[in-house]
C-alpha cells in the first residue's frame, strides 16, 4: 500500500497511475454464465462516470448516506469507489428509509422504495444492460451513466477521517477502510502486486467487501469476484483457479 493513500478512491488513483492496463476486477455469475473483466482503467472510468452521476445529477454531498442494496457484483464495486470519490457514506444493505439516496438491484426494489430521496435501480444484466422497462419511481443507472464525464473532480476535498463505509452495524472512515483492508491482506493470501484472489463471499459483511475488492486494491492485486459460486463443483472451481491464475481463494 502507498502510505499516502488514505481513502479507497486514492487507492484506485494509485493503481491507475501504476498500471492502468492490468486486470482489477473479473466478475463471474455462475447462475447466468456471465463473465466480465475490467482493467484498472476501465474500472476507474466506470467509477468516474458514477461519481459524476452522484455529484452532478443526484446532488450528493459529502456526509450524505447512500444505501447500497446490491449483491456482490462488479457494478457494486464501482458504486463503493464512486461513493468514496464523492465523500458520501456507502451504507451496505443500509436502511433505505434513513438514506439520502438508495441504489437497488432488481430484487430489492420494494425495500428501496422506503427512501424519500433519489432512487437508482441497477438491472445487473450482462454487459451493464438496462431494464426492459424502468421501475416506477427509479432512475435506471444503465440509461443515465453512459453520458456522464470520464473524469471526476469532487466539489470539496474528501478527507480520510470522514465516514466512508457502513457495514454490519460498523461505520468506518476512509483511513480505517484502507488500514483494515491492508491488514487483511496476509490472512487472505495476498502477498503484494500480482496476487489474484478469487472470492465467493457476499458483500453484506466486511469480510466479503475486503476479500471481494478492498484488500486486493490495497495491495496492488486483483480479484476474481464470483456470484453464485455454490453452483460450481470442485472440478469447475479448480479449472477456474487455473484459468484465471488465481493465487488465493476466499469462500
Amino acid at each position: 500500500m502507498n502510505l499516502v493513500s488514505r481513502t479507497p478512491a486514492q487507492l484506485l488513483q494509485d493503481a491507475l497511475a501504476a498500471d492502468p492496463g492490468r486486470p482489477l476486477v473479473t466478475f463471474y455469475d455462475d447462475a447466468t454464465g456471465e463473465r466480465v473483466e475490467l482493467s484498472v482503467a476501465t474500472f476507474a472510468n466506470w467509477v468516474a462516470k458514477t461519481a459524476n452521476l452522484l455529484q452532478g445529477e443526484l446532488n450528493a454531498e459529502p456526509g450524505d448516506r447512500v444505501a447500497l442494496l446490491l449483491p456482490a457484483h462488479w457494478q457494486t464495486a464501482v458504486w463503493l469507489l464512486a461513493c468514496s470519490s464523492v465523500g458520501v457514506v456507502a451504507d451496505v444493505d443500509g436502511d433505505a428509509a434513513g438514506a439520502d439516496i438508495v441504489v437497488s438491484g432488481p430484487d430489492t426494489l420494494d425495500a428501496a422504495r422506503a427512501c424519500s430521496g433519489e432512487r437508482i435501480a441497477l438491472a445487473l444484466r450482462p454487459l451493464g444492460g438496462r431494464f426492459p422497462q424502468t421501475p416506477e419511481g427509479f432512475v435506471d443507472y444503465a440509461v443515465e451513466v453512459p453520458s456522464q464525464g470520464d473524469r471526476f473532480a469532487p466539489f470539496a476535498p474528501v478527507g480520510p477521517d470522514e465516514p466512508a463505509l457502513a457495514v454490519s452495524g460498523t461505520e468506518l472512515t476512509g483511513a480505517e477502510v484502507v488500514a483494515k483492508a491492508s491488514a487483511d491482506a496476509a490472512g487472505l493470501g495476498l502477498t503484494g502486486p500480482g496476487s489474484r484472489l478469487l472470492s465467493g463471499l457476499s458483500y453484506d459483511s466486511w469480510e466479503g467487501l475486503s476479500a471481494g475488492l478492498l484488500a486486493p486494491l490495497a495491495t496492488g492485486g486483483s480479484v476474481v469476484l464470483c456470484r453464485n459460486l455454490g453452483r460450481l463443483d470442485d472440478e469447475g472451481l479448480a479449472k477456474r483457479v487455473e484459468s484465471e491464475r488465481v493465487t488465493a481463494v476466499a469462500r
